[in-house]
């Protein structure tokens, strides 16, 4: 499905089951989409995810019920998918400021309406990404499963650990001191960070990774191959993570919505570091995102 019509169909959905128990799960299957890419998306091109929009517009039709019916506080909480009028209340008044009973009694309620996407033109920056198709590789990390709401504060400090833990002694010039030293030096943990959406119920995991070259898989690492496939890649020239910030948002607002040849596909995606050439802080530091596509019909 076309980016934009994706967005907008999701929307559209979310809308119709305001008062229904559905998930991010259940809106990405609506629009054939990998929940991680969805969320993902839908928060950069709108600055929100898809369980804070879900929440926020069940509270606004909360209060305009409130105001406008008789209806019971307990049902309207239950209406909207509350499990207790204690947890309703809580929501509720942290959301507009006021209590249900104080809205009911005339206290301001804060507006949010449906969002409407919009394709704006961009120009003036051009976007470095070259098509690549690629045979089947494996990849070998360490890896952690994160929420997506929290993701983007949690696995920087995840790859604090892992480097203080098993990569600072290597980095120092000593030789590996264990099979997980080991493993890092074999298949250059640390190229790759990947992002597997196969967990369910708004998670995902995510590898520090490497190519894997083969040997043992020490316990508690994992092997992930990914399948022949053509990928997008695109070219960051910054520090991190500010260079990869700013371009997985131009992918999903600049490259992705009207794009006339190519549609996301697969639940992964890469992104690559340079490992060899200069430090992450500098200015003309190298990395890049791979993003698995395919032609559009």
């Amino acid at each position: 499905m076309e980016w934009l019509s994706c967005i907008r169909t999701a929307i559209d959905f979310m809308e119709e089951h305001l008062t229904d128990d559905v998930s991010a799960q259940d809106v990405a299957e609506r629009v054939y989409l990998s929940p991680f890419f969805l969320q993902k998306g839908f928060s950069l091109m709108t600055g929100y995810d898809v369980g804070e929009y879900i929440r926020n517009r069940r509270l606004y039709r909360a209060a305009v019920d409130l105001k406008e019916t008789d209806d019971k506080v307990i049902d309207v909480a239950f209406r909207y998918c509350y499990e207790t009028p204690e947890s309703f209340t809580k929501a509720f008044s942290r959301f507009h400021g006021a209590t249900p009973s104080q809205v009911r009694g005339g206290a301001a309620i804060n507006t949010f309406l449906p969002l409407t996407i919009k394709l704006l033109i961009y120009g003036g920056n051009r976007m470095d990404c070259k098509i690549t198709p690629m045979f089947p590789f494996k990849v070998i990390g360490f890896q952690r499963v994160f929420d997506n709401e929290t993701a983007y504060t949690e696995i920087p400090k995840f790859w604090d650990e892992i480097c203080e833990k098993y990569a600072a002694g290597v980095y120092a010039g000593n030789a590996p001191a264990n099979p997980y030293e080991q493993a890092l030096v074999d298949n250059c943990i640390g190229e790759y960070g990947v992002c597997i959406d196969d967990v369910g119920g708004g998670k995902f995991r995510y590898l520090v990774a490497g190519k894997y070259t083969g040997g043992s898989v020490p316990e508690g690492m994992v092997v992930y191959e990914f399948p022949r496939s053509d990928w997008a890649v695109f070219n960051c020239i910054g520090p991190i993570p500010e260079a990869l910030q700013s371009m997985n948002t131009r992918i999903f607002r600049e490259w992705l919505p009207g794009n006339p040849d190519y549609e996301l596909c697969g639940n992964a995606s890469v992104e690559w570091y340079d490992c060899v050439n200069g430090e992450k802080t500098d200015p003309d530091y190298h990395s890049a995102i791979w993003v698995p596509i395919k032609r559009k019909q």
